[in-house]
Protein backbone atom coordinates (compact mmCIF):
# COMPACT_ATOMS: atom_id res chain seq x y z
CA UNK A 1 0.00 0.00 0.00
CA UNK A 2 0.98 3.88 -0.89
CA UNK A 3 -0.16 6.29 1.80
CA UNK A 4 -2.58 9.29 0.20
CA UNK A 5 -1.92 11.59 3.43
CA UNK A 6 0.37 12.41 5.94
CA UNK A 7 -0.65 14.64 9.14
CA UNK A 8 -1.27 14.02 12.84
CA UNK A 9 -3.94 13.31 14.96
CA UNK A 10 -4.71 16.05 17.71
CA UNK A 11 -6.11 16.04 20.93
CA UNK A 12 -5.60 18.19 23.36
CA UNK A 13 -1.85 18.91 23.32
CA UNK A 14 -1.02 15.65 22.42
CA UNK A 15 0.17 14.64 19.15
CA UNK A 16 -0.13 11.49 16.72
CA UNK A 17 1.98 12.09 13.62
CA UNK A 18 0.04 9.04 11.20
CA UNK A 19 0.03 8.08 7.38
CA UNK A 20 -3.26 7.22 6.02
CA UNK A 21 -3.76 4.42 3.32
CA UNK A 22 -7.12 3.42 1.84
CA UNK A 23 -8.73 0.91 3.56
CA UNK A 24 -10.88 -0.69 0.54
CA UNK A 25 -10.64 -1.28 -3.16
CA UNK A 26 -12.42 -2.05 -5.61
CA UNK A 27 -12.32 -5.47 -7.00
CA UNK A 28 -14.47 -5.10 -10.26
CA UNK A 29 -12.84 -5.63 -13.71
CA UNK A 30 -12.24 -2.66 -15.75
CA UNK A 31 -13.94 -2.18 -18.81
CA UNK A 32 -13.71 0.20 -21.44
CA UNK A 33 -16.32 1.52 -24.47
CA UNK A 34 -15.59 0.13 -28.09
CA UNK A 35 -16.72 0.71 -31.50
CA UNK A 36 -18.77 -2.36 -32.18
CA UNK A 37 -18.01 -2.65 -35.59
CA UNK A 38 -14.09 -2.25 -35.67
CA UNK A 39 -12.92 -2.20 -31.69
CA UNK A 40 -12.38 0.92 -31.49
CA UNK A 41 -11.81 2.84 -28.20
CA UNK A 42 -14.43 5.18 -27.65
CA UNK A 43 -12.75 7.98 -26.19
CA UNK A 44 -14.19 11.41 -24.17
CA UNK A 45 -12.58 15.05 -25.32
CA UNK A 46 -12.64 17.60 -22.76
CA UNK A 47 -13.49 20.18 -25.50
CA UNK A 48 -13.87 24.25 -24.79
CA UNK A 49 -17.50 25.33 -25.93
CA UNK A 50 -15.82 28.67 -26.88
CA UNK A 51 -12.39 27.73 -29.12
CA UNK A 52 -13.61 24.25 -29.98
CA UNK A 53 -10.05 22.82 -28.94
CA UNK A 54 -8.96 20.15 -26.95
CA UNK A 55 -7.75 21.07 -23.45
CA UNK A 56 -5.28 19.45 -21.07
CA UNK A 57 -5.97 19.04 -17.29
CA UNK A 58 -3.76 21.39 -16.63
CA UNK A 59 -5.41 24.55 -18.48
CA UNK A 60 -9.06 23.40 -16.89
CA UNK A 61 -10.09 25.46 -13.70
CA UNK A 62 -13.23 25.15 -11.66
CA UNK A 63 -16.17 27.60 -11.87
CA UNK A 64 -19.66 28.44 -10.15
CA UNK A 65 -22.44 29.57 -12.03
CA UNK A 66 -24.29 31.90 -9.81
CA UNK A 67 -27.46 33.70 -11.33
CA UNK A 68 -25.92 34.19 -14.80
CA UNK A 69 -22.57 34.84 -13.21
CA UNK A 70 -20.19 33.06 -13.49
CA UNK A 71 -16.84 32.44 -10.85
CA UNK A 72 -13.84 30.83 -11.89
CA UNK A 73 -12.06 29.08 -8.74
CA UNK A 74 -8.01 28.25 -10.07
CA UNK A 75 -6.47 25.32 -8.57
CA UNK A 76 -3.93 27.71 -6.46
CA UNK A 77 -7.41 29.58 -5.01
CA UNK A 78 -8.30 25.94 -3.66
CA UNK A 79 -5.29 25.36 -2.08
CA UNK A 80 -4.78 28.87 -0.56
CA UNK A 81 -8.09 28.06 1.81
CA UNK A 82 -7.00 27.15 4.64
CA UNK A 83 -8.61 23.94 5.66
CA UNK A 84 -6.87 22.69 2.47
CA UNK A 85 -3.64 23.48 3.53
CA UNK A 86 -4.52 22.14 7.46
CA UNK A 87 -2.61 18.41 7.90
CA UNK A 88 -4.47 17.64 11.46
CA UNK A 89 -7.10 15.20 12.13
CA UNK A 90 -8.85 17.50 15.26
CA UNK A 91 -10.54 15.59 17.84
CA UNK A 92 -13.68 17.30 18.62
CA UNK A 93 -14.93 14.97 21.07
CA UNK A 94 -15.26 10.92 21.93
CA UNK A 95 -18.70 9.46 21.52
CA UNK A 96 -20.13 6.33 22.62
CA UNK A 97 -19.98 3.90 19.82
CA UNK A 98 -23.07 2.38 19.38
CA UNK A 99 -24.60 6.01 18.88
CA UNK A 100 -22.90 6.15 15.34
CA UNK A 101 -25.69 5.47 12.64
CA UNK A 102 -23.81 3.25 10.06
CA UNK A 103 -25.94 5.22 6.98
CA UNK A 104 -22.81 8.26 8.19
CA UNK A 105 -20.32 5.76 7.35
CA UNK A 106 -18.28 7.03 3.86
CA UNK A 107 -15.02 5.94 3.41
CA UNK A 108 -12.16 4.31 5.86
CA UNK A 109 -8.99 4.93 5.97
CA UNK A 110 -6.19 2.90 8.00
CA UNK A 111 -3.92 5.17 9.71
CA UNK A 112 0.28 4.15 10.48
CA UNK A 113 2.02 5.82 13.30
CA UNK A 114 4.98 7.96 11.55
CA UNK A 115 7.54 9.07 13.53
CA UNK A 116 10.20 7.17 16.15
CA UNK A 117 8.08 7.05 19.12
CA UNK A 118 4.99 4.98 19.06
CA UNK A 119 3.56 5.23 22.37
CA UNK A 120 0.91 8.26 21.74
CA UNK A 121 -0.49 6.13 19.06
CA UNK A 122 -0.66 2.58 20.63
CA UNK A 123 -2.09 4.80 23.75
CA UNK A 124 -5.01 6.31 21.76
CA UNK A 125 -5.74 3.44 20.53
CA UNK A 126 -6.01 1.14 23.56
CA UNK A 127 -7.96 4.14 25.54
CA UNK A 128 -10.58 4.03 22.76
CA UNK A 129 -10.60 0.21 23.55
CA UNK A 130 -11.14 0.76 27.30
CA UNK A 131 -13.23 3.54 27.10
CA UNK A 132 -15.73 1.65 24.08
CA UNK A 133 -16.11 5.31 23.05
CA UNK A 134 -15.42 6.74 19.07
CA UNK A 135 -13.36 9.83 18.40
CA UNK A 136 -15.18 12.34 16.65
CA UNK A 137 -12.58 13.94 14.35
CA UNK A 138 -12.74 16.88 11.57
CA UNK A 139 -9.90 17.23 8.98
CA UNK A 140 -9.78 18.20 5.69
CA UNK A 141 -8.65 15.59 2.56
CA UNK A 142 -8.88 16.28 -1.48
CA UNK A 143 -10.27 19.88 -1.34
CA UNK A 144 -13.25 18.68 0.96
CA UNK A 145 -13.84 19.39 4.77
CA UNK A 146 -14.82 16.20 6.48
CA UNK A 147 -15.94 14.77 9.67
CA UNK A 148 -14.97 11.48 10.33
CA UNK A 149 -14.63 8.50 13.28
CA UNK A 150 -11.52 7.24 14.83
CA UNK A 151 -12.39 3.62 15.65
CA UNK A 152 -10.01 0.42 16.38
CA UNK A 153 -9.94 -2.36 14.11
CA UNK A 154 -7.42 -4.87 15.63
CA UNK A 155 -4.15 -3.36 16.12
CA UNK A 156 -4.77 -0.50 14.21
CA UNK A 157 -6.28 3.02 13.98
CA UNK A 158 -9.47 3.11 11.29
CA UNK A 159 -10.93 6.52 10.38
CA UNK A 160 -13.68 6.49 8.51
CA UNK A 161 -15.38 9.84 6.92
CA UNK A 162 -18.79 10.81 7.88
CA UNK A 163 -21.66 12.44 5.82
CA UNK A 164 -22.71 15.45 6.94
CA UNK A 165 -26.23 15.13 8.75
CA UNK A 166 -27.59 17.35 5.75
CA UNK A 167 -26.37 14.88 3.73
CA UNK A 168 -28.55 11.71 4.93
CA UNK A 169 -32.17 11.77 3.86
CA UNK A 170 -35.13 11.68 5.72
CA UNK A 171 -37.46 8.59 4.55
CA UNK A 172 -41.30 8.84 4.90
CA UNK A 173 -43.33 6.26 2.89
CA UNK A 174 -47.29 6.79 2.67
CA UNK A 175 -47.38 2.74 3.11
CA UNK A 176 -45.73 2.70 6.29
CA UNK A 177 -48.51 4.82 7.62
CA UNK A 178 -48.87 2.45 10.98
CA UNK A 179 -52.28 0.73 9.64
CA UNK A 180 -50.75 -2.46 8.79
CA UNK A 181 -51.65 -5.34 11.52
CA UNK A 182 -49.73 -8.59 11.94
CA UNK A 183 -50.49 -10.73 13.97
CA UNK A 184 -48.85 -12.83 16.55
CA UNK A 185 -48.79 -16.03 14.83
CA UNK A 186 -47.34 -14.65 11.71
CA UNK A 187 -44.32 -12.87 14.11
CA UNK A 188 -44.30 -16.27 15.81
CA UNK A 189 -43.24 -18.13 12.04
CA UNK A 190 -41.49 -14.56 10.95
CA UNK A 191 -39.43 -15.49 13.55
CA UNK A 192 -38.42 -19.25 13.32
CA UNK A 193 -37.83 -18.88 9.08
CA UNK A 194 -35.16 -16.14 10.76
CA UNK A 195 -34.00 -18.52 13.78
CA UNK A 196 -33.33 -21.09 10.92
CA UNK A 197 -31.43 -18.72 8.69
CA UNK A 198 -29.46 -17.37 12.04
CA UNK A 199 -25.25 -17.75 12.07
CA UNK A 200 -22.45 -15.72 12.65
CA UNK A 201 -21.15 -13.58 10.00
CA UNK A 202 -18.33 -14.33 7.97
CA UNK A 203 -18.26 -12.06 5.03
CA UNK A 204 -14.65 -14.26 3.35
CA UNK A 205 -17.50 -16.84 2.49
CA UNK A 206 -19.35 -14.48 0.14
CA UNK A 207 -18.14 -13.93 -3.37
CA UNK A 208 -18.79 -11.69 -5.98
CA UNK A 209 -20.06 -13.96 -8.54
CA UNK A 210 -21.10 -11.42 -11.54
CA UNK A 211 -17.22 -10.46 -11.42
CA UNK A 212 -16.26 -14.33 -11.08
CA UNK A 213 -18.30 -15.04 -14.42
CA UNK A 214 -17.11 -11.73 -16.07
CA UNK A 215 -13.54 -12.89 -15.35
CA UNK A 216 -14.38 -16.62 -16.72
CA UNK A 217 -15.87 -15.04 -19.73
CA UNK A 218 -12.66 -12.92 -21.04
CA UNK A 219 -10.32 -15.85 -19.68
CA UNK A 220 -12.77 -17.77 -22.42
CA UNK A 221 -12.31 -15.43 -24.97
CA UNK A 222 -8.93 -15.34 -25.60
CA UNK A 223 -8.04 -18.87 -25.03
CA UNK A 224 -10.80 -19.47 -27.96
CA UNK A 225 -8.44 -16.47 -29.94
CA UNK A 226 -11.22 -14.24 -29.74
CA UNK A 227 -9.40 -11.11 -29.50
CA UNK A 228 -7.94 -7.79 -30.70
CA UNK A 229 -4.46 -6.69 -30.43
CA UNK A 230 -4.36 -4.22 -27.54
CA UNK A 231 -2.64 -1.52 -29.08
CA UNK A 232 -4.28 -1.75 -32.19
CA UNK A 233 -7.47 -1.22 -30.12
CA UNK A 234 -6.58 1.10 -27.40
CA UNK A 235 -3.51 2.90 -28.83
CA UNK A 236 -0.40 3.50 -26.62
CA UNK A 237 -1.42 2.92 -23.14
CA UNK A 238 -1.30 6.34 -20.59
CA UNK A 239 1.46 6.45 -18.32
CA UNK A 240 0.79 6.31 -14.71
CA UNK A 241 1.40 8.50 -12.28
CA UNK A 242 3.89 8.87 -10.23
CA UNK A 243 5.10 16.38 12.97
CA UNK A 244 6.25 14.71 15.99
CA UNK A 245 5.09 14.97 19.44
CA UNK A 246 5.29 18.74 20.92
CA UNK A 247 5.72 17.76 24.63
CA UNK A 248 6.35 15.13 26.55
CA UNK A 249 3.13 12.43 26.19
CA UNK A 250 2.49 12.27 30.27
CA UNK A 251 3.07 16.04 30.48
CA UNK A 252 0.48 16.85 27.27
CA UNK A 253 -1.69 14.55 28.44
CA UNK A 254 -1.68 16.20 32.17
CA UNK A 255 -2.05 19.35 30.56
CA UNK A 256 -5.00 18.85 28.34
CA UNK A 257 -7.30 17.32 31.00
CA UNK A 258 -6.41 20.27 33.24
CA UNK A 259 -7.32 22.41 30.46
CA UNK A 260 -10.45 20.72 29.64
CA UNK A 261 -11.69 20.35 33.07
CA UNK A 262 -10.78 24.40 33.34
CA UNK A 263 -13.15 25.86 30.37
CA UNK A 264 -16.04 23.15 31.80
CA UNK A 265 -15.91 24.40 34.95
CA UNK A 266 -19.27 26.74 36.18
CA UNK A 267 -18.43 30.50 36.03
CA UNK A 268 -18.39 30.73 39.89
CA UNK A 269 -16.02 28.07 40.48
CA UNK A 270 -13.42 29.63 37.28
CA UNK A 271 -13.77 33.52 39.57
CA UNK A 272 -12.26 31.16 42.63
CA UNK A 273 -9.83 29.87 41.09
CA UNK A 274 -8.62 32.90 39.21
CA UNK A 275 -8.93 35.00 42.95
CA UNK A 276 -5.42 35.32 44.50
CA UNK A 277 -4.89 34.19 48.02
CA UNK A 278 -3.89 36.58 50.86
CA UNK A 279 -0.86 34.97 53.35
CA UNK A 280 -2.05 35.49 56.92
CA UNK A 281 0.30 37.23 59.08
CA UNK A 282 1.97 36.01 62.05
Amino acid sequence: MRSIWKGAIAFGLVNVPVKVYSATEDHDVRLHQVHDKDGGRIKYQRRCEICGKIVDFEHIDKAFDDDGKTVILTEKDLQELPEEKSREISVVEFVPSEQLDPIMFDCSYFLEPDGPSIKAYVLLRRTLEATDRTAIVHFALRQKTRLGALRVRGDVLMLQSLLWDDEVREASFPALDGSVRVSSKELDMSSALVDSFATDFSPEKFTDDYQEQLRELIAAKLEKGDAMSTEETFGEPAPEDEGGEVLDLMTALKQSVAKNRQASAPPEDKAVAKKPTRKRSA
